[in-house]
């Protein structure tokens, strides 16, 4: 396994409280926010903020991700040049649409590594789509460049654009979140869900991470630090799953020492894909406990 991406917690760019104390919460991600989070008088002033942070800042082995605001609104390129010279892991692109919105921002990327002498390359992108347009697109969105790591849904503008609103069951995201974790499939890349936004409601949060950890999900952006253990714990292989994988595993490798071509466990037969699925799931619980 790569990289743990269960949890990527929200932090305000224009909080100096919250920049410095972010990395205490546990979460996988930090993505400091320049865009929705924050006032158009405030904007300049939290890419400050932002750029010392990252630049002055121990946040140890937790990857920095930072949301900038999009190049439409002549904000994202000085946004790409604060982060990219002070050494950001990611830029998250909001309310991607075409692979040209990629490009784009590569482009700019590419030159400001270049600039502030930051190795060619090392600034990743993760794209999140909010709109029905960006769902079509999902795949060529997600193949639009070697930088993107990622591709992640933002639900409130993409239930405002199909004139409807969420709900507890969440029907109104299950072709858009299929069709975003499938692309990421076909790419290579991580799929990251959806803010949940009833902090107090902590049932409610973990029955949605079940939900978008049996889709496929790789991880979900989060609101608040009392979120990360939640979802941790979800994403988290139980002591059963784990025991099961390894008998799956030992099944294989016994077949495979006395050349059989078939596996068999428990008086069942175990094809490939269940054992590829029991190999990630060891991996998984490895990283998770390191």
């Amino acid at each position: 396994m790569d990289k743990l991406r269960r949890t990527m917690l929200y932090v305000p760019g224009n909080n100096p409280g919250m920049l410095r104390d972010a990395g205490i919460y546990g979460a996988d991600s930090l993505m400091f926010d320049l865009e929705d989070s924050i006032a158009l008088t405030e904007k300049v002033s939290a890419r400050f903020m932002v750029h010392h942070a990252i630049g002055s800042m121990d946040y140890g082995d937790t990857e920095i991700v930072v949301r900038i605001n999009s190049l439409e609104s002549g904000l994202g390129r000085e946004d790409i040049h604060a982060v990219v010279s002070a050494g950001v892991d990611v830029i998250r692109l909001p309310k991607t649409e075409t692979p040209q919105n990629i490009k784009d921002v590569e482009e700019i990327i590419d030159s400001a590594e270049r600039q502030y002498n930051r190795p060619v390359g090392s600034t990743k992108i993760m794209a999140a789509v909010e709109s029905p347009l960006g769902v079509m697109n999902a795949y060529a969105i997600a193949t639009a460049s070697r930088r993107i790591i990622g591709i992640a849904i933002g639900a409130e503008d993409f239930v405002t654009n199909m004139y409807t609103k969420r709900s507890d069951e969440g029907a109104e995201l299950m072709v858009a979140r299929s069709q975003i974790l499938m692309a990421a499939r076909a790419a290579k890349i991580y799929a990251i869900d959806t803010v949940y936004s009833d902090v107090d409601n902590e049932e409610g949060l973990r029955h949605e991470v079940e939900q978008i950890k049996q889709l496929g999900f790789d991880g979900k952006s989060i609101i608040n630090p009392r979120q990360v253990n939640i979802v941790h714990d979800v994403f988290a292989p139980s002591k059963e799953e784990v025991m099961k994988a390894k008998r799956i595993q030992q099944a294989a490798n016994e077949a495979l020492e006395k050349g059989l071509g078939v596996i068999s466990l428990d008086g069942k037969m175990i094809d490939k894909p269940i054992v590829d699925r029991a190999e990630r799931l060891l991996s998984l619980a490895m990283a998770t406990e390191s």
